[in-house]
């Protein structure tokens, strides 16, 4: 019997900056150092970090750029020189003039020089075939004019108490602890796509789900009983109200919610953005509790249909051991 160990891959993650330079779609490249050669900013993951949050942070450090990540472009996969697999989760990334002009690049052993080049540029000028793919994949998104984009974050709230071990009314039952866990470790993952509204139930476990990421973004919560479970178990729910005015303000905003609402707010979703049905709604809408599901809304048509979705799980947690 072989006794050779099949490495796991490695994950990193990325983002396509983009901007508008004279009318026109330029995106950003990074010139390595040691390699000499050009490519989509990237890197690994740390250690406790969920793909989203790398992405970000490692725009920041390679380009010196704050950003807020945008719609999924897909992923490559590549095998590296060691025989490891690498897998590499990319965004893209709308970039302000502001965060240019305050971005903190300097040249350094690892990124000798970032540069601004149209997409049939950097078409034929990035070194790899992988990261052409992924331009390809934000040149469709150019031609569908859907390049400008904003999220709305739909979060089931963090794990409760049962129902059985709390003797009040269900609106006031709290999270556990490892809900409260949940709440804490999604606030860096949440912040990745530069919320700023939070709509949360107006029960207590969907209120404590979003209170660390409100102190986190001096974001204020708006409690809103319209998309509340009980508001929507006895029919009285505001759902479309609620969802209607985030299409309409255009806004990257956080919606916490119960389980049995999601389903709901995900078609609601779809109904405000004229987008067809499909199975998709309930994959985005099957969340466990802590987990969330990012629907992205073109911010110049709204009417022209959800332009993604991606779902993401509820925090990996590690839980300290008590004696």
């Amino acid at each position: 019997m072989s006794r050779a160990v099949v490495e796991e891959a490695v994950f990193a993650a990325g983002a396509l900056c983009w901007r508008l330079i004279e009318g026109r779609v330029h995106v950003l490249v990074v010139h390595r150092t040691a390699y000499g050669d050009v490519t989509i900013p990237k890197g690994k993951v740390d250690p406790g970090e969920t793909l989203p949050q790398t992405a970000v942070r490692e725009i920041a450090e390679e380009t010196g750029l704050a950003i807020a990540l945008g719609v999924p472009l897909g992923e490559s996969r590549y095998t590296m020189p060691s025989g490891r697999d690498k897998v590499v989760h990319y965004w893209a990334a709308e970039v302000s003039e502001q965060a240019v002009q305050r971005s903190t690049f300097r040249p350094n052993a690892e990124i000798a020089a970032v540069e601004w080049v149209t997409v049939k540029r950097a078409r034929s000028y990035l070194s790899y075939e992988p990261d052409v793919a992924i331009l390809d994949a934000f040149a469709r998104l150019v031609d569908e004019t859907v390049t400008t984009t904003f999220p709305l974050l739909v979060v089931r709230h963090g794990k409760a108490v049962s129902r059985s071990g709390w003797e009040g009314a269900d609106p006031g039952r709290p999270l556990s602890a490892t809900g409260v866990a949940q709440a804490a470790a999604l606030v860096e993952t949440l912040t990745a796509w530069g919320p700023r509204r939070i709509v949360s139930s107006s029960a207590v476990r969907c209120v404590t789900t979003v209170t660390p990421l409100a102190a986190a973004t001096g974001l204020r919560i708006r409690r809103d009983d319209g998309i509340s479970q009980e508001a929507w178990e006895s029919g009285d729910d505001e759902v479309r109200r609620v969802v209607g005015k985030r299409v309409r303000v255009g806004k990257p905003a956080v919606l916490c919610s119960h389980g049995p609402v999601l389903p709901g707010i995900l078609r609601e979703l779809a109904l405000a953005t004229a987008t067809p049905f499909g199975a998709y709604i309930d994959d985005a809408a099957a969340l466990e509790p802590g987990a969330f599901s990012v629907v992205h809304v073109s911010a110049t048509n709204p009417s022209s249909g959800i332009v993604a979705v991606e779902t993401h799980p509820a925090p990996t947690l590690r839980m300290s051991r008590t004696a």
